[in-house]
């Protein structure tokens, strides 16, 4: 096997060493997905993704996207991280867009300057869509919580911008900080919905400049708790917008997750009701950390 060149990227992170990881392995044409799976479980990140063309194939560039146990359709920081190392190492200078070719279509990724926030890299996912609602008894015994520490104003719910998540409105931070999830009812859980991944929110911050606290759950991916989860936070989008979270006004909130694990990440969100279909584009910086080679 030859050298296989890899980059390691934190994303959504607010200072270098926070945020979430990611491998990205450069120039992978050549491996099977059985490798591909192996080498990310070597990585052992949350998901470990490969650029499968290093030329432009319709206007992207080919993606595959791994977790330690299994592939992905989609994935949020890791389409961020891919963008960068694509502009970084392959283009090899500044571009507005750079478009990733993965399983649920193509995902434009866009560069933003400002001297406020300063580099923010942009992606617009796929309008969601919204499934089964579930029962708040049931959450509650999955995450060791009682009933009435969900937000009952608000729908538990499935929602999906490629990837479903189960949506769960906290009432309070302690709540959202005590949440453990009991692996037994987990897995009896999602024996029964689309959905694998729990993503768990409140209204109350770390922060003062932050508007919402998330937890991310994927231990059906084999990632007890993701530190920042684009993809989910996606869909928290979508669903802040379709039951009016902040009143009928468009999203544009910060979004902390990732503290419980010593991993502060920082994700912006933008969401807005076009006619019948919900826009949604999930933001953050991408730093790099390290580069290295498989042998």
């Amino acid at each position: 096997m030859k050298r296989l060149t890899f980059y390691i990227v934190d994303v959504f992170a607010v200072e270098k060493y926070s945020g979430n990881q990611l491998a990205v392995f450069t120039d992978a044409a050549h491996l099977s997905e059985a490798q591909m799976q192996v080498f990310a479980k070597e990585m052992n990140y949350s998901e470990t993704t490969f650029i499968t063309s290093t030329e432009g194939q319709n206007g992207g560039y080919n993606v595959r996207i791994f977790t330690p146990a299994k592939e992905l359709p989609f994935a949020g920081h890791p389409t961020l991280g891919t963008a960068y190392i694509i502009q970084q190492e392959i283009i090899k200078q500044s571009v507005e867009t750079v478009s990733l070719n993965l399983k649920v279509g193509q995902i434009p990724v866009t560069w933003h300057n400002s001297e406020e926030a300063g580099e923010v890299l942009w992606m617009r996912q796929n309008p969601p869509t919204f499934h089964q609602k579930l029962d708040a008894s049931a959450l509650a015994v999955v995450l060791g919580l009682e009933e009435d520490e969900i937000d009952s104003r608000f729908p538990i719910q499935e929602v999906s911008t490629g990837v479903p998540f189960i949506i769960v409105p906290l009432r309070t931070h302690e709540s959202l900080k005590r949440t453990r999830v009991n692996r037994d009812k987990y897995f009896n859980l999602v024996e029964k919905t689309e959905a694998k991944e729990i993503l768990v929110f409140c209204p109350e911050t770390y922060s003062a400049e932050n508007n919402l606290s998330v937890r991310v759950f994927a231990e059906y991916l084999g990632i007890p708790e993701d530190p920042a989860t684009g993809s989910a936070n996606g869909c928290l989008a979508g669903y802040l917008v379709e039951y009016s979270y902040f009143g009928e006004k468009p999203v544009d909130v910060r979004v902390e997750q990732g503290y419980e694990m010593g991993r502060p990440s920082l994700l912006l969100l933008k969401a807005q009701k076009n006619e019948d279909m919900i826009e949604v584009l999930v933001g953050g910086k991408v730093m790099m950390v390290a580069k290295g080679e498989f042998v």
